[in-house]
């Protein structure tokens, strides 16, 4: 598989390469600076994905998606930045990206994303499942909700169903209490559960059903 990363930013082109250049079915992580520099290697090369800001030195990453799409439509649009802004969100919509992650996203959760739209299917934020407006869709990033988890958020969710406390989850998986906080936030937002209760009560339910 093979990636471009579209940012103005180099330190962040070099962080994100290293994130995903170390995933054994990554072959290849190329960077652009600008629109430019972008649509030249894509036209050099064969991408599978590509990761754009939304802004760029005053370029936008938008307008960037919207035409790269049309001269590669065989390429994967996924925004990678640290707006959250709905009107940019809105905007990436309407172009039918296939993700829209944040940079302030855990690690795992960046690779985990990639990943995914790399199999076909889409993720979103859950900053944004929560603020969609009631007539869109949310985003499905497979069959069932549970398969929007990353592996970290399904080894909470678990604790959660033992009625495990924030700082228990936190000295048995070796992380802090506010990383677990994040990704509990997280957990509620991608399952459109209201609190840790029913976090708990849908995790039992689950392993029930599968048996266990």
């Amino acid at each position: 598989m093979n990636i471009l990363i579209v940012d103005d930013h180099p330190l962040v082109c070099i962080g994100i390469r290293n994130i995903l250049i170390s995933e054994k079915d990554i072959d290849n992580v190329s960077s652009a600076n600008d629109v430019k520099s972008a649509l030249r290697l894509m036209a050099e090369n064969s991408y599978d994905l590509a990761l754009v800001d939304v802004r760029l030195k005053g370029e936008s990453g938008i307008d960037f998606i919207r035409t790269a799409k049309n001269k590669f439509p065989g390429c994967k649009y996924v925004i990678l930045s640290s707006s959250s802004a709905f009107d940019d969100f809105d905007k990436a919509m309407q172009l039918n990206v296939d993700g829209y992650i944040l940079k302030d996203a855990f690690t795992e959760d960046i690779v985990y994303a990639v990943k995914s739209v790399l199999r076909g299917r889409k993720y979103f934020d859950p900053v944004f499942l929560e603020r969609m407006k009631p007539s869109q869709p949310i985003p499905q990033s497979g069959k069932n909700d549970e398969e929007q988890l990353s592996p970290r958020e399904a080894e909470i969710l678990d604790c959660l169903g033992k009625g495990m406390s924030n700082k228990s989850i936190a000295d048995k998986l070796c992380i802090s209490e506010n990383t677990v906080k994040k990704h509990v936030s997280s957990i509620l937002a991608k399952l459109k559960l209201s609190d840790r209760i029913q976090a708990a009560l849908y995790a039992n339910k689950t392993q029930n059903d599968k048996g266990e």
